[in-house]
């Protein structure tokens, strides 16, 4: 199975924010954002896969400052990690005032995604070709957060265990 490279299946998306996104006083709401986010790391994670992923987890989502409405919502989204049949997908969302050109971290989120068969059955995906030293630094924070996932996972079932 053919390497891809980090620049071949990440993906930015552009949307405008319109009143039906937010409450009574302009504010966006989280959980469109969170549509957003989980929809354009979805793309990443399907180009990676050529095939059906979905999400396992988001680690955390991070709120930095409010979108409004009419602000342009743009989320960027790559992989920072790939395993056998998951992947870990970083976003980043921004918020662009159109008239003023300001453009403001939003929030941050890390998901993993796990590619599927057509049985539904996880499937193993290409590795991941890093480039450069950013892509480097980010798949090896991925790796930590990965071991921290995983020994979170053996808590809860020795915490299940005892109950």
């Amino acid at each position: 199975m053919d390497g891809k490279k980090v620049s071949e299946t990440s993906s930015t998306i552009v949307y405008q924010m319109l009143p039906e996104d937010a409450n009574p006083a302009g504010n966006v709401h989280g959980g469109v954002i969170m549509k957003h986010v989980d929809t354009a790391a979805g793309v990443v994670a399907i180009r990676h896969a050529r095939g059906n992923a979905v999400t396992a987890s988001i680690d955390r989502l991070d709120f930095h400052s409010p979108v409004f409405i009419g602000d342009l919502l743009v989320v960027k989204a790559s992989l920072n990690m790939v395993g056998r049949t998951s992947m870990e997908v970083g976003v980043r969302v921004e918020a662009e005032n159109l008239f003023t050109g300001e453009v403001r971290h939003t929030a941050s989120a890390y998901l993993t995604f796990v590619a599927l068969d057509k049985n539904g059955v996880p499937a193993a995906v290409s590795p991941l070709i890093l480039e450069s030293e950013e892509e480097v630094r980010r798949n090896n924070e991925a790796k930590k957060r990965r071991e921290v996932r995983l020994a979170e996972k053996v808590r809860e079932l020795a915490s299940k265990d005892r109950a």
